[in-house]
């Protein structure tokens, strides 16, 4: 897999990027961190620009959050899970995967797209809950646009200073998903006991 996204990107620069971005998006076992760091890379070595490259890959994520979003407005959330369980060994998704982008929109509201798109795997599938939520497509472009903004950022620029040595911010992405795990729990509990001060006092 990850062959083929850097022959796509090496051999068709931006396009190949958008390309690789929206299937990203649709399959969330191709990672960002690979994808991103790479494109990075590749502008100390081509044509590709930094900022042209956080562009394009924007362009691609918010795509593929698109469809997902239309595919949130006309599946309901058991027939997403019955065909993750029946074909998603092809897709390498798990129906835990969904139940957990489904807990998060519950759990955080509509933004969860704007921080979800920072977290893997649930920056694409969190796409799905807010449109089966109606959520306001105006208001979900914006969050998505601006968290798939700052996460690109993020990693092209990681990979551009790293150079050669791009492939290493993988091995950094799972303890930056713990830490987030955490924070976002740690910001959970933390309301639960507002709302029950606030509950007491009234």
């Amino acid at each position: 897999m990850e062959q083929w996204v850097t022959e796509m990107m090496e051999q068709y620069g931006y396009l190949g990027l958008l390309l690789v971005m929206v299937v990203e998006n649709l399959f969330p076992p191709i990672p960002s961190e690979v994808v991103l760091p790479f494109g990075g890379f590749m502008t100390t070595r081509s044509q590709l620009t930094v900022p042209l490259v956080i562009v394009w890959a924007t362009v691609g994520s918010l795509a593929g959050a698109i469809i997902l979003y239309g595919l949130g407005l006309v599946l309901s959330k058991e027939r997403v899970l019955w065909i993750v369980d029946r074909w998603g060994r092809w897709l390498r998704i798990k129906p835990q995967d969904i139940e957990k982008s489904f807990d998060w929109f519950d759990r955080y509201g509509k933004w969860t797209v704007f921080f979800g798109r920072m977290v893997p795997l649930v920056r694409s599938l969190i796409s799905i809950p807010a449109g089966m939520a109606r959520m306001n497509l105006a208001l979900f472009l914006l969050y998505t646009i601006l968290g798939s903004l700052i996460w690109n950022t993020l990693l092209v620029g990681i990979g551009a200073v790293l150079g050669s040595s791009w492939h290493r911010i993988a091995e950094w992405i799972d303890v930056y998903s713990n830490i987030i795990y955490v924070i976002l729990a740690l910001i959970a509990i933390g309301v639960l006991v507002w709302l029950f001060r606030r509950k007491d006092h009234s």
